[in-house]
């Protein structure tokens, strides 16, 4: 009798034990992944019919919750106090039923949500009333004005625009065109939500894109030649009067191919110009040659210098920006005038010209600049300005600045002058492919002497201007407009 009943003992304890164990692992040790499946619809229920904080624009909501009596409880909502949804849809994203989550709902879901660790107490507390937590509200370094005015001036052409204070690294516009909306996204039909979202990836222009920080990349074009003329005078081998080969065309080596200006015969100085004089007329000739001089190693160094090829977030992710390498002669001499196989994101080329602004010291670029207590509407977290690197001296930064007003006084963007304010600025026109209009590129910064913003404009294939377009005469205007609504305030 004693021995049967200690084989059920035993047995009883080892199914008790297997029991404890399964019910723990599930409990502690598989959770996380459980909960955050995308097939549990427990977990995507609890977060949908959470009171979701807001994204702020200036103090405005650009993405918010409202409820609704269905079982969801809140809707989520884009777009309000005559701020344009489909304006700042690449940088919000969406939240839907069927699609997840993209963009700053995305980036910055845990305080949204509220379940960041920042809002413990505000969690502790809801245990007591019994009330569910509000999310956080994130509020966006973006300045309403010169976003709008980034928005208007691309308008219905393809590309982007960003605009970074140089002295903080906070991002005052990135507007990227075609817009979209993401409202019938955030649908809580399942039906219209999901042909919503197939519509947004399948539209013609690829509107899904944030051109200003992804996308497919662009030839920077001239506007690249800033970057070449800061690795010749961080060489200590130039100084912007230094003559440089500039004729009508330029052969290249290995090859029986030529280089040729975008104007008819020789650059400045009967093809001799100096470094400052080839900038302010963006001589092709005279930079393919330098490059070519200077050899891919200095030019590459540079480059990372600025943050090519390097990862970031802000906190959406950047895709890095690449210069190419193991090249030969002519492949450097295209590459140096950014052609061949260079590839820039507007978001890079802004963070290169604030940081010349900057004196050389630039500065991590960064989109939000407070997280608010939903409760109390005091921060939880505040934009601390961050130095990311220090590509150039604060010599070669002021001489790069006093080049770049040379281009806007004396060469080709002298469509960014403002009445009483020194701008810098450089153009760029990017051939990509055979048959194809270029891409319209402009760089600047104003005040030059205090710079309080710095621009980069892309608007693909010419725009509205197709094979007619330039740099100065299809970007240009878009960035003055842009400078004009900081400086002019």
């Amino acid at each position: 009798m004693k021995k049967p009943l200690t084989h059920i003992c035993i047995v009883g304890f080892v199914m008790f034990a297997l029991l404890f164990s399964s019910t723990s692992w599930v409990q502690f040790v598989t959770a996380d992944s459980l909960n955050n499946n995308p097939l549990n619809n427990r977990r995507i229920l609890d977060q949908l019919s959470r009171d979701r904080g807001p994204i702020l624009v200036d103090g405005k909501k650009i993405a918010y919750s409202e409820p609704v009596d269905d079982k969801y409880k809140y809707q989520r909502k884009y777009g309000s106090e005559g701020l344009n949804p489909r304006a700042y849809a690449s940088m919000t994203g969406y939240y839907s039923i069927v699609s997840g989550a993209s963009g700053m709902e995305r980036a910055t879901g845990d305080y949204l949500s509220g379940d960041s660790d920042a809002l413990f107490y505000d969690k502790v507390g809801s245990l007591f009333t019994g009330e569910q937590p509000r999310g956080a509200a994130v509020e966006l370094t973006i300045d309403p004005k010169v976003q709008q005015a980034a928005w208007d001036g691309l308008g219905n052409q393809n590309g982007a625009a960003v605009a970074i204070d140089p002295k903080t690294g906070k991002i005052l516009a990135m507007a990227s065109t075609p817009g979209w909306d993401p409202n019938p996204i955030a649908s809580h039909d399942p039906d219209q939500a999901r042909s919503a979202f197939e519509t947004l990836n399948n539209a013609e222009g690829k509107p899904a894109y944030n051109r200003a920080i992804g996308g497919n990349l662009y030839p920077p074009g001239s506007t690249f030649k800033v970057l070449v003329a800061a690795a010749a005078l961080e060489s200590g081998d130039y100084k912007p009067d230094s003559t440089l080969n500039g004729p009508a065309e330029l052969d290249l080596p290995q090859t029986d191919k030529t280089i040729s200006n975008s104007h008819p015969g020789a650059c400045r100085n009967d093809g001799n110009p100096s470094l400052a004089q080839s900038l302010a007329e963006s001589c092709n000739t005279s930079f393919a040659s330098l490059g070519m001089d200077l050899g891919e190693d200095k030019i590459n160094e540079q480059a990372k210098k600025f943050g090519f090829g390097q990862e970031m977030e802000i906190p959406l992710k950047v895709t890095p920006s690449t210069f190419p390498t193991d090249l030969d002669p002519p492949q450097l001499a295209y590459s140096s005038i950014g052609q061949y196989e260079v590839k820039s994101t507007p978001m890079q080329m802004a963070m290169m010209t604030a940081g010349i602004a900057n004196g050389g010291k630039m500065m991590k670029p960064q989109l939000v600049d407070r997280v608010l207590n939903a409760n109390t509407l005091e921060p939880i977290k505040k934009m601390r300005p961050a130095e990311k690197a220090r590509p150039v001296s604060g010599k070669t930064a002021d001489e790069l600045t006093t080049m770049m007003e040379g281009v806007v006084e004396d060469g080709t963007a002298s469509v960014a002058k403002i009445d009483g304010t020194k701008v810098a600025a450089k153009t760029g026109t990017a051939q990509h492919a055979a048959g194809a209009a270029p891409h319209a590129w402009f760089i600047s910064f104003a005040p030059a002497d205090d710079p309080k913003i710095a621009v980069a404009v892309v608007v693909e294939n010419g725009g509205n201007a197709g094979n007619e377009a330039y740099g100065a005469t299809v970007a240009g205007p878009i960035a003055k407009n842009m400078m004009e609504a900081v400086v002019e305030r």
